[in-house]
């Protein structure tokens, strides 16, 4: 049952490709609000896949977590779009210097060409992921901070010398405390160093759990009501 409900959830992400202009091609999968209106506004979320999902089959992308975004409830509630570009196998999100990944870099642009082409409510743009697609989440905000209203990293971990640029941010990170791929330190870290910064940030770390902490995060209805209650201020859009 499950698989046949994952194999329909799958179908209502639309078949997307993204070429920037030295003619580098990104798939990517997105979401679209039910029902959709040109004269409405509707948040956007970027949601960045693990490592074991990279490829170029347009596909691999939705294997965890995202697929909950497309559930009928949660669409119901919080029509919005969803974008899940898919990193190439042989690159990351994350590279830790000062220029952006190839993959993270064309994932943000195509976030902007969203924003040129669909109704997109530039005061609620959200990013979230899981595992290195967490640490591309934490990668993400902290490199455009004035893009996003909000950020779930899972199982992840990010660069804590910068947290300081984060303090005002609303983030809820998620880890399991026996994850043996990604240790949970790099969220406490994190968090710790927001919290530090003057943040206040959220932190739910499952006991007993491993690496797949995304299969309890993303099935919590309070996350989805905590994120898209989260909204920028007209000023901070402006200010970008």
């Amino acid at each position: 049952m499950i698989v046949m409900k994952n194999t329909e959830l799958r179908k209502e992400f639309e078949r997307r490709l993204y070429t920037d202009r030295q003619g580098n091609i990104m798939p990517f999968r997105l979401l679209m609000p039910q029902p959709y209106e040109k004269a409405g506004k509707y948040p956007l979320v970027l949601f960045l896949h693990g490592a074991g999902e990279r490829g170029i089959d347009n596909s691999r992308q939705l294997g965890n977590g995202v697929l909950h975004f497309a559930e009928e409830e949660n669409r119901a509630r919080y029509p919005c779009f969803v974008v899940a570009p898919q990193c190439p196998v042989t690159s990351s999100w994350v590279g830790w210097g000062d220029i952006p990944t190839e993959p993270m870099r064309m994932a943000l642009e195509i976030v902007e060409m969203l924003q040129k082409e669909y109704a997109v409510d530039e005061r609620r743009i959200y990013v979230t992921g899981i595992s290195m697609g967490g640490f591309g989440a934490w990668d993400a905000l902290q490199r455009k901070p004035y893009l996003f209203a909000a950020a779930v990293p899972v199982c992840g971990g990010g660069d804590i010398t910068k947290a300081r640029f984060l303090a005002d941010m609303p983030v809820w990170a998620f880890h399991g405390s026996d994850d043996p791929v990604v240790s949970v330190q790099n969220s406490r870290d994190m968090i710790e160093a927001l919290r530090r910064a003057g943040g206040s940030p959220r932190y739910t770390e499952y006991p007993g759990v491993g690496h797949a902490s995304w299969e309890y995060a993303y099935a919590d209805p309070e996350l989805f009501q905590w994120l898209f209650s989260q909204e920028k201020s007209v000023a901070a859009v402006s200010g970008k």
